[in-house]
């Protein structure tokens, strides 16, 4: 007899479609672990990542409703698309929100892009450069978000922390600049000075 761990994950999700609730758990229980690593390579500024995990949830959910074999890739690689999305969603929304528990969160898949650089850099490559990881293998628990928090917290300036969500909100050199009426020249040495205080907190 076939136990759940003997099927695809395509053909768990259409066994849930046909009405297999059981199907469906096993699913979330074999994905959690992905949704708390990408959550955990996210930290916040003053609260925890419980929001993100189940906004990760929510996004693996939406994966398994929406996975069509035909059309989209492995459901692996769905999934994964469909929990980033989610994630990065609630982020956005809550940096429009002063008083979201989500307030402030930074990603360390985002990127830093500099005047000077043709290609961005990745917070989590500036922070992982110096030990030489596998990026595939960066996995950040808990006491290493609190270290990173509190380090980022401590060595850069509020303007300097304005500027990096700004930056990796979107915002190009000169609409950051308007923003916080400084020059865009301005802008580039202070994410400098944010890539020097970053590399050394590994």
């Amino acid at each position: 007899m076939r136990t759940y761990e003997d099927y695809s994950d395509e053909e768990l999700i259409e066994l849930y479609k046909e009405g297999n609730e059981i199907a469906i758990d096993y699913l979330f229980n074999k994905y959690k672990n992905l949704v708390r690593k990408k959550a955990k390579a996210m930290f916040i500024v003053g609260g925890d990542n419980d929001d993100l995990i189940q906004e990760g949830m929510i996004g693996l959910y939406k994966a398994i409703r929406d996975y069509n074999e035909l059309k989209d890739a492995s459901f692996r690689t769905f999934a994964s698309m469909c929990i980033n999305r989610q994630m990065c969603t609630a982020v956005t929304t809550s940096n429009r929100k002063k008083h979201s528990p989500l307030n402030g969160y930074i990603s360390l898949d985002m990127p830093v892009q500099s005047e000077k650089a043709e290609e961005s850099t990745k917070l989590s490559d500036m922070l992982y450069s110096a030990v030489e990881q596998n990026p595939e293998e960066i996995f950040i628990d808990k006491e290493s978000t609190d270290f990173i928090e509190s380090k980022i917290g401590n060595s850069l300036s509020s303007y300097e922390k304005k500027v990096l969500l700004l930056q990796m909100e979107g915002l190009d050199y000169i609409k950051i600049a308007n923003k916080l009426g400084k020059t865009p020249k301005s802008v580039d040495n202070a994410l400098q000075r944010i890539r020097n205080k970053l590399s050394e907190i590994v």
